[in-house]
């Protein structure tokens, strides 16, 4: 049994906080990895949210947004130019706003259930390269 705290991975994740200590800044500036918490000391090396936060942010926002241009076009029937100016604007303030929390919960999520590349078990069993 550990002595470490039990912290939500959404919690943690969503606030962009340690995920071991849930105090501790994840990232810096917008999207930079901390290299460690200030807090607990946990190396954040570990984390590789990569395409993670885009893909998901690209289904919420697109849902959200498709399903309300269908909205707003089948009541009042706005110009294309009213659309543009409408969604454009929408669509990137939706998907900035998403995005920090998202990677920090891809990133407390990946600490939790311990997730790594995968790697070879053998070198015998690597195919040639």
């Amino acid at each position: 049994m550990t002595d470490e705290p039990d912290i939500s991975p959404f919690s943690a994740g969503l606030r962009c906080r340690c995920p071991r200590c849930g105090d501790g800044k994840l990232l810096r500036g917008f999207l930079q990895v901390e290299d460690q918490c200030e807090r607990c000391g946990l190396s954040f090396s570990f984390a590789d949210s990569g395409d993670g936060p885009a893909v998901f942010i690209m289904m919420i926002v697109g849902f959200i947004i498709v399903g309300a241009a269908l909205a707003v076009e089948v009541a009042f029937s706005p110009s294309v130019l009213m659309h543009l100016l409408l969604w454009i604007p929408a669509t990137l303030l939706l998907s900035f706003a998403l995005l920090r929390p998202l990677k920090g919960l891809m990133i407390a999520l990946q600490y939790k259930n311990d997730a790594h590349e995968a790697k070879w078990a053998d070198e015998e069993n690597k195919p040639n390269e």
